[in-house]
């Protein structure tokens, strides 16, 4: 039984554990081989069936092996060898949870006889007592063999390093732990599985706050005492990914002091990951919480503009969009936009000065030539050496290929790319490569946001979920056959923050950057379904 996080995971009282023990001739599989097989299942804290057998190794036992166990080889010698045994195990376990002390070793030796003999390998669950006895009473007891576990918790079975012994002293450890992890808000079987790989740092006992937390997809938002946002995530099991903060798995240096801060864990239920995504975007571009680094980048978008409106248009890179000219973006970072404006301009000789010429400007009498201009890259009418009819084609070229409506740009540009490569200077063409794809992907990412923005007022539904779609903003989602409106745990603050934007333009009909990563995960997604 492979256990998904997605699936809905059974309470700890409806789960079959089946507790596995063997003894064995040696400490591997290569070594010796087992000697004595036992199992007992369990639900609701009863036991319901037992399994036990002693099992011929085909070799002989050694001394101290004997005398640890009390298993001699006259004891096996008409035992059935481990060939004969498996089906049965295989049989008796099922589909239930394995549990075991120290499940490697037991888990070795059966995976390894099983592989040997031509069986499938077991993919149940399998829980490992020692490291849930690490994570619950390590502080308790002087280590945690299950001897001294055993005695240490007052156990009512004692092991005795034999199979069944140790088995219902196995089973009297789980069910302790079973208990002692209720405090950590552990109820079904997807938390205790994941309980040891819990970071047992001073916040564990925060882990209470997730007890509620359902393993369904949505927003979750970390909150201090003041209740501002400190972190915004999405997921698409609330209840997996919020305690995943606290497992040692987990690297992010910020993680620890985000945990001391927080105290409050608010959550958004959402039909699906997409809502909780364009969610996520949303509670960040508006509250900027202080640990999500993401929340600052929409103000480093920036945008191209061909400046027509002036009588010798060029190209600049700009935060601010104008209803002048011809204005692509918002682009991710300056130096995208800077390499878009570098890509045409390495193709089509625009002016490249920032001179400003009106309608009457004169070049001054032995006005210089730009050196671009002298290289054959760029024309120069503030040197008086431009002709007005050549320049607007170039300008026209210039507007052709930020629309998207010519490939002249990305042509060229491969082609020199590919001459490069056959004389073998492999690092200038791999930079011309770099600048391809950096204005393909500029221009294809503007195109598909006002392509849907251009859609207006419509409907898409997959998978039993409608998505509302209005000029590119996801207005709301709700199931098909039922109506879906987000829990009311969430501050007021939070709710105004997830409203959809009034518009996904501004006043000059540009692309508002507060809204393209909302309508590009709305392109991509529907662009996935079609």
């Amino acid at each position: 039984m492979q256990l998904s996080l997605d699936d809905a995971s059974p309470a700890l009282s409806n789960v079959v554990f089946c507790v596995l023990d063997i003894e064995t001739a040696g400490s591997s599989a290569d070594v010796g081989g087992i000697t004595e097989i036992a199992a007992v299942k369990y639900q609701g804290g009863e036991e319901i069936a037992r399994f036990n057998t002693l099992v011929n190794p085909g070799c002989a036992i050694p001394s101290f092996i004997v005398m640890l166990t009390g298993i001699t080889d006259i004891m096996v010698m008409n035992a059935p060898p481990v060939e004969d045994v498996l089906d049965d195990l295989v049989a008796f376990i099922g589909d239930s949870v394995i549990v075991a002390h120290n499940a490697r070793f037991d888990m070795g030796f059966i995976q390894a006889s099983l592989e040997r003999h031509g069986h499938q390998r077991l993919t149940n669950v399998v829980v490992d007592t020692v490291s849930l006895a690490r994570r619950l009473v390590r502080n308790e007891v002087l280590n945690c063999k299950l001897s001294t576990l055993a005695e240490s918790l007052g156990l009512r079975h004692q092991p005795s390093h034999r199979a069944m012994n140790d088995v219902l002293a196995t089973g009297d450890l789980l069910h302790y732990l079973i208990e002692r992890a209720a405090g950590f808000g552990v109820f079904d079987l997807q938390d205790l599985v994941a309980l040891p790989k819990l970071g047992a740092h001073p916040q564990a006992k925060k882990l209470k706050m997730t007890e509620n937390l359902p393993r369904t997809a949505g927003v979750y938002m970390f909150v201090d005492d003041a209740g501002e946002v400190l972190y915004v995530g999405k997921a698409s099991n609330l209840r997996s990914r919020v305690r995943s903060y606290f497992s040692t798995n987990e690297s992010r240096t910020k993680v620890g002091s985000l945990l001391k801060l927080m105290q409050g864990i608010e959550y958004i239920q959402t039909p699906d990951v997409l809502t909780a995504e364009v969610m996520e975007l949303r509670i960040i571009g508006r509250l900027r919480p202080r640990y999500n680094r993401a929340g600052t980048r929409t103000e480093k978008y920036c945008y191209v503009r061909l400046t027509t409106e002036e009588e010798w248009p060029r190209l600049l890179v700009s935060k601010t969009p104008s209803a002048k000219g011809i204005c692509i973006g918002p682009i991710s970072t300056r130096n995208m936009a800077t390499e878009v404006v570098d890509a045409i301009e390495s193709v089509i000789p625009l002016r490249r000065c920032t001179v400003r010429m009106g309608r009457n400007y004169v070049a001054p009498e032995g006005a210089p030539v730009c050196s671009a201009a002298r290289l054959g890259l760029a024309q120069c009418p503030c040197s008086g050496t431009a002709e007005p009819e050549s320049y607007s084609q170039v300008v026209q070229q210039a507007a052709d290929a930020l629309l998207g409506e010519s490939n002249y740009v990305i042509e060229v540009l491969t082609e020199r790319m590919n001459a490069h490569s056959a004389a073998q200077r492999y690092e200038e063409a791999a930079y011309l490569r770099d600048r391809i794809s950096t204005f393909e992907t500029v221009l294809r990412r503007h195109s598909k946001a006002l392509q849907l923005c251009g859609r207006g007022q419509f409907s898409m539904q997959f998978d039993n979920i409608v998505y509302e779609i209005e000029n590119g903003i996801l207005t709301s989602t709700h199931y098909a056959d039922q109506l879906f409106s987000p829990p009311g745990q969430v501050s007021t603050k939070i709710r105004e923050a997830i409203a959809p934007p009034a518009s996904s333009v501004n006043e000059f009909g540009v692309l508002r950057n507060d809204v393209i990563d909302e309508v590009l995960c709305i392109a991509k997604f529907a662009e996935g379904r079609t």
